[in-house]
């Protein structure tokens, strides 16, 4: 067997490319020969994919349009000092009072712009008053039935305030409309930093308010299945991300529903990178080993992004690229055969009538 060597003027040059593919700051984990459409290059051990069996929790949740929030207000307090208005409902606590005529409850602000006390004491007008007023307000008029009546008031539910708990969309600036409290910037936050945003910007409004925040539509992240057409289109599916699917899960979907006609058994997911510098990454998927043989190492676990790539069988795209070809000469041919034809059959009804006639 003989030996190929190489000038040692080569050597350095060459030791010089290793190198630099050796010291490259980023790689394809994998990729595919676009002459044989093989997958090939295993993935390095210090960077493996998440799999079925060794699957990973999803960083924390940024939200992004067009998620949808669920917003429960805990406390919604108007800033002080607020003047009472009707039909808010103020709760009212009094000592030393008739043992018969009690006043402990919640009091309505009448459209007259009173609260009635009760038959024993009557109405006490307090629209447009503060808590501190009311509180005087209805002591003064007490006093004319009790000896001194010991009286606490305070706000349980104003009228005119627009409420908060719903839901909300998130638009494509990034902001969710609060009404008349206004928008606030969501996107890229967490659900927490949502949530403290959002505190933050209705305090202007009212004192210290409190809220929960929560994703009811996780709207933002997705991942897409792609089944090639052999010639006659590709097909592209979009599913919302969960942090659990793994590729077994993704053609299972009902829109999916495993291979196509004219799929072939090469799947792999194409994973991009989270940066511009090129690190994507192509991962083969063995379909008859996962489906077949039950073996997870190349069910991989879904990540936000992924493509998961169908691709087509050979023989059907030629087939298919054949009959594309030859299909409009068949119909023109087709079309040429019946004008004979029907040229033919003509002349011979021309060439019997005339006999008839001169017979």
């Amino acid at each position: 067997m003989s030996r190929i060597s190489f000038p040692r003027s080569v050597c350095p040059a060459l030791l010089a490319c290793a190198a630099a593919l050796l010291l490259a700051g980023c790689q394809r984990f994998q990729t595919v020969n676009p002459n044989t459409s093989i997958l090939d290059t295993p993935v390095p051990p210090a960077q493996e994919p998440p799999r079925e069996l060794n699957k990973v929790s999803l960083p924390a949740y940024r939200i992004e349009p067009p998620d949808i929030l669920q917003i429960e207000m805990l406390k919604l307090v108007p800033l002080p000092p607020y003047r009472a208005e009707v039909f808010d409902v103020l709760q009212v606590r009094v000592a030393n009072t008739l043992v018969d005529q009690p006043v402990d409850g919640y009091f309505m602000v009448e459209a007259e712009g009173v609260i009635n006390l009760g038959p024993a004491y009557g109405n006490v007008r307090v629209a447009g008053m503060t808590i501190e007023q009311i509180t005087e307000a209805v002591s003064q008029h007490l006093r004319r039935v009790l000896n001194q009546p010991v009286v606490s008031v305070q706000l349980a539910r104003v009228a005119g305030a627009q409420p908060v708990t719903g839901q909300y969309l998130v638009g494509p600036d990034g902001t969710i409309n609060l009404r008349q409290y206004g928008v606030v910037h969501v996107s890229g936050k967490t659900v927490t930093e949502a949530r403290v945003a959002i505190q933050k910007h209705l305090q202007q409004f009212l004192d210290s308010p409190e809220l929960s925040v929560d994703v009811l539509a996780f709207n933002s992240k997705n991942y897409y299945v792609i089944t090639q057409g052999a010639g006659l289109g590709d097909k592209v599916a979009r599913f919302p991300i969960t942090g659990n699917e793994t590729v077994l899960d993704a053609l299972a979907q009902q829109t999916i529903g495993g291979t196509s006609p004219v799929s072939s058994k090469k799947i792999w997911i194409a994973r991009p990178s989270p940066s511009q510098s090129g690190c994507e990454q192509i991962l083969p998927v063995d379909w008859y080993a996962i489906t077949q043989g039950a073996q997870t190492s190349t069910n991989y676990q879904i990540l936000p992004g992924d493509r998961v790539y169908i691709a087509e069988d050979k023989v059907t795209a030629l087939t298919n690229t054949i009959a594309r070809i030859t299909g409009p000469l068949e119909r023109v041919m087709g079309i040429a055969g019946l004008s004979f034809s029907t040229i033919r059959a003509s002349q011979t009804m021309g060439r019997n009538y005339n006999k008839q006639r001169s017979g």
